[in-house]
């Protein structure tokens, strides 16, 4: 026996049948089984917590970042002393000969106030023109409401078509929810400057109809926008035939800056440029950073879990030490104990992984349900779009991210039997029998 114990190659099937073994609950060993499972539960956990919190940040990061740059230009020209851009379809035409950009927007900007029956609220007037409105990705979508019809259109298709001629305005959903507009209706719409008086610069006070209503799923914008037609943008704000701006977008978003020089050269000294990332650089490091944090708080979970598989391993060894001197005399070696041990901890943390894993991927997957399942069963809104600005919580697996993770629980649930399992094969058989 002594001899095939020796003879037998690492990791043999006596040493899984002794592993597998152990994890099972004896009634003398119930409290070190209490610990492996509440080991298992918290690598679970941690593993799945990750796994969503991580998916719901990148989520977060990919909407937001798909909403900006569908509707916000990726650069915009502005005149470095602000009075605006006269001849705006020249530049606009030198922007678009640059490879890589794909539109020049000039509008006209201005805040004002919305006022109605029911609320007054700030905004902000965007005078475009029909041509340019209907080229915003963000904008032209299936929740778009309109009047007004393109010409040679379907009546059920809905678009800008027309709203050139249209002497309306198009609100977001959210503003025409706390005015509770809907097509046709009037909102009294009140600009700070107005004509010159003897008295000094009086309001401009004018009823616009809602002729659009259009939803992007940023509260920022919907709640707070509202597009004009270009040429009456300009006479309400007195811009004299100028544009405030002009938006650009181009092929490769992500990689603005390095079309700059080239935009530079063609727009001349007397503008200025910002980007998106510079608009936003703010608010995406921000949360870059709240993701990391996040990432390290989250994996103190397993971390934890790791230390209850410590403590509960020296628990199981120094139970089993009786059993382990059997094993020594009977010509078990060392590294045998060691695997067993080994092995033991081992199921526990890879046990743990998968089940975090396969709970945590399901869980980030529908999301989307068990939001909607929580807000009706708690009569509660657990994701406000005035806070998130976005009107849905979103998840986004990154499979790499995931593997990070997984690969993180293995190393430091195999990490955590290391102590143990060398505890383990060091136990000298004669002092381990020698009161028995």
């Amino acid at each position: 026996m002594a001899k095939s114990l020796r003879d037998t190659p690492p990791f043999a099937r006596f040493e899984w049948m002794l592993a597998m073994r152990y994890l099972r609950s004896r009634r003398r060993e119930g409290f070190i089984s209490v610990i492996s499972v509440f080991s298992f539960l918290g690598i679970m956990l941690g593993v799945a917590t990750l796994i969503v919190v991580m998916a719901v940040m990148n989520g977060f990061r990919t909407e937001l970042l798909d909403k900006i740059l569908g509707f916000s230009g990726h650069a915009t020209i502005v005149a470095s002393d602000r009075s605006g851009i006269a001849d705006f379809d020249g530049l606009a035409n030198r922007l678009l000969k640059i490879d890589g950009v794909t539109t020049a927007i000039p509008f006209v900007e201005g805040q004002a106030l919305a006022s109605s029956s029911y609320n007054n609220t700030g905004v902000l007037v965007r005078g475009v023109r029909e041509s340019d409105l209907q080229r915003i990705r963000g904008l032209n979508n299936d929740k778009l409401q309109t009047a007004i019809r393109e010409p040679g259109s379907p009546d059920e298709k809905a678009s800008f078509g027309g709203f050139d001629k249209s002497n309306g305005i198009a609100v977001g959903k959210g503003l025409a929810d706390r005015h509770l507009l809907g097509l046709g209706s009037t909102l009294t719409i009140v600009a700070p400057q107005g004509p010159d008086t003897v008295l000094g610069s009086a309001p401009r006070i004018r009823d616009f109809t809602v002729v659009a209503i259009f939803e992007i799923g940023m509260s920022i914008y919907d709640d707070g926008l509202i597009y004009m037609p270009f040429a009456d943008a300009q006479e309400y704000f007195s811009s004299e035939g100028g544009a405030s701006a002009i938006e650009i977008t181009v092929d490769q978003p992500v990689r603005i800056a390095d079309k700059l020089p080239q935009i530079s050269e063609a727009i001349g000294p007397e503008y200025a440029i910002t980007t998106w990332q510079q608009r936003n650089q703010t608010f995406f490091t921000a949360l870059a950073v709240e993701r990391n944090v996040m990432f390290l708080i989250l994996a103190l979970i397993i971390l934890v879990a790791a230390f209850n598989v410590i403590s509960g391993l020296i628990m199981l060894v120094k139970d089993k030490s009786h059993d382990i001197a059997i094993l020594r005399t009977m010509g078990a070696t060392r590294g045998a104990i060691q695997r067993v041990f080994f092995m033991t901890g081992a199921a526990i943390g890879v046990a743990g992984t998968i089940a975090g894993l396969v709970g945590g991927v399901l869980f980030a997957a529908n999301i989307g349900h068990i939001q909607r399942w929580v807000e009706q069963a708690t009569g509660t809104n657990v994701f406000p779009r005035e806070l998130y600005y976005l009107t849905g919580l979103p998840a986004d697996l990154d499979s790499s991210q995931t593997a990070w993770v997984v690969v993180m629980a293995l190393i430091l649930s195999f990490s955590a039997t290391l102590y143990p399992s060398w505890r383990a094969a060091r136990l000298d058989p004669v002092e381990a029998l020698r009161y028995e």
